[in-house]
């Protein structure tokens, strides 16, 4: 009986868990499809990841990780997880979210096949609000200047990839080289 019982408070103290992690990944979705280029490009991509949050910090040498999940036709087919290493100057934390946009079934196998990786000289575009600005997953800080209803952005796909990134909080200072690596597992 007491077994069924803790069984039951687990089931429900999970139920809340779930539903606002599903939620986590709407709300960062729709953040996406109202900001400028990236709804558009999102409304007509192959496929899609989205990371609701990726923690990035360091002290002269720094790192990042989140977990996402990946998309075809707007359907999910699985996970992914980011990690980053940065070299440089570079102090604080920060917490952003990321969407990378497949502009065609290449790209996003590509992306599934295993180990995927941005290079240095990868760009994403952040989004801010009033203004869109270019970062690098060379490790570049971002900031939003605004409330994120207020999000613009232009950008494009770039051998097939786009990448955008909206920045939720913290603070640091940057000038540092790095790439992201991602991993995916089918659901």
């Amino acid at each position: 009986m007491l077994k069924r019982l803790i069984l039951t408070l687990t089931v429900l103290l999970m139920l809340p868990i779930s539903a606002a992690r599903a939620d986590e990944y709407t709300d960062t979705l729709n953040l996406f499809k109202h900001a400028g280029e990236s709804g558009s490009l999102l409304h007509s991509a192959y496929g899609y990841a989205v990371f609701p949050k990726i923690g990035k910090g360091g002290v002269g040498i720094g790192g990042a990780h989140g977990k996402g999940r990946v998309y075809e036709k707007g359907k999910r087919i699985g996970d992914t997880s980011m990690t980053q290493v940065t070299v440089g100057l570079q102090l604080g934390g920060q917490v952003y979210s990321e969407l990378i946009l497949f502009e065609d079934e290449r790209a996003l196998k590509e992306f599934t096949n295993g180990n995927f990786e941005f290079g240095a000289d990868a760009n994403a575009i952040a989004i801010t609000a009033a203004a869109g600005a270019q970062a690098g997953t060379t490790g570049t800080s971002t900031n939003v200047s605004g409330g994120k209803k207020d999000a613009k952005t232009t950008g494009a796909y770039r051998k097939g990839v786009a990448v955008f990134t909206v920045a939720k909080g913290g603070l640091m200072y940057e000038a540092s080289v790095g790439g992201q690596k991602f991993s995916y597992t089918p659901r």
